[in-house]
């Protein structure tokens, strides 16, 4: 019996490793069709969640990849051409995952193909800096690529495969992860561990699995307190990036859990922090029980360049926004629904608020 266990343990391991993890299984994609083709009974459904993939995918058919060699935004200003040439080229990714994301759930295989076409564009240019704020930007492309790789032609797979595991190569060799640097420990490294999660979970190597959890376990450790605040949090006193820090730490957290089971949302480091704490830390704020200005004593100069330059939010003092918190709590609905109620608090005007993140919890089943 206990030799039957182990083997049937072994093929639920193997099932996990091949399962889509990152994106929606074949199961998921079915119930998520069905639910936005007949779950409409409310002002705010299914439907309405979907309707701008699709209608950004329907555009995408007509227009052409414009992918970037060299992605470049961390640390520039608003203006600055390198920056903007950025924003526009890495407008791809979110055309990749609708027109994934459409050509799974209705099966028109001009969508699929016109996703491949951006996939290879993106490919066969674009070089791995190893900077995870600018590599984050790829986030939507590499679900996207989950979404369609096992209907990918074995050589377009080899070529997208090996673009992104020299992404993942790049962030896992990243500079900024040196002992000692500030950025080893901030949102630099959740959102590191993130991209070589997906990467990894995408592509299905084993590769990187004994840097994901022990790097992961080690950024809890130092970035979360006990209190629920974050070492963002406190370096910048904002919650624009406590929330920057713990959205690609959840969704890492969600394709572990897929993958392996492992509940790293609920996870205890040995000084009492959590994720959870800190998505915790929020909900006064959210729901206006408490306000907090933003920025107001940052350490970090950049903030004040990004204020003197007029950007929309950085700005000393500036009220925390509860809106700009939806998505976190949204992802952290995912493993605890008491969230959703959280978010109709914040949503007061809007008592049918529902987001894509919300659809893709219910179908992505726990």
């Amino acid at each position: 019996m206990k030799k039957l266990i182990v083997f049937i343990g072994l093929l639920m391991s193997y099932a996990y490793a091949n399962a889509q993890v990152v994106s929606m299984t074949n199961v998921e994609i079915k119930s998520l069709r069905n639910d936005i083709d007949t779950n409409n009974s409310a002002p705010s459904t299914y439907k309405k969640a979907f309707y701008p993939f699709l209608i950004n995918a329907q555009k995408a058919l007509t227009e052409t990849p414009d992918p970037i060699e060299e992605i470049r935004s961390e640390g520039l200003l608003e203006g600055n051409p390198a920056k903007t040439a950025t924003i526009k080229a890495v407008a791809d990714a979110y055309k990749i995952y609708a027109l994934a994301l459409v050509y799974r759930l209705y099966g028109d295989k001009a969508y699929l193909d016109k996703a491949t076409e951006f996939l290879l564009a993106w490919s066969n240019t674009n070089k791995a800096t190893g900077d995870p704020i600018d590599e984050t930007k790829l986030e939507d492309m590499i679900t996207g690529y989950d979404l369609v790789r096992d209907q990918s032609s074995t050589e377009n797979k080899k070529t997208i495969d090996n673009w992104l595991e020299s992404v993942a190569d790049a962030e896992l060799n990243s500079a900024s992860s040196k002992p000692g640097r500030g950025t080893a420990i901030n949102n630099w490294n959740s959102h590191r561990i993130k991209i070589i999660t997906l990467i990894a979970y995408t592509i299905h190597t084993k590769k990187y699995d004994g840097f994901i959890t022990t790097e992961l376990e080690k950024q809890l450790a130092i970035n979360l307190n006990p209190d629920g605040t974050t070492h963002d949090f406190v370096e910048r006193d904002a919650f624009h990036y406590h929330t920057y820090d713990l959205e690609p730490l959840l969704t890492t957290c969600i394709a572990i859990y897929r993958a392996t089971g492992k509940d790293y949302f609920n996870y205890q480091t040995p000084n009492g922090s959590s994720i959870k704490k800190c998505v915790d830390f929020m909900i006064p704020y959210m729901v206006g029980d408490k306000t907090h200005g933003e920025f107001v004593n940052s350490k970090v100069p950049f903030d004040l360049q990004r204020a003197k330059n007029n950007e929309k939010g950085y700005k000393a003092g500036t009220l925390f926004n509860p809106e700009s918190g939806l998505t976190t709590l949204s992802l952290a609905a995912y493993f605890n629904p008491d969230y959703i109620s959280v978010i109709k608090r914040t949503m007061v005007k809007d008592p049918y608020y529902f987001n894509w993140q919300l659809a893709l919890n219910s179908v992505k089943k726990k």
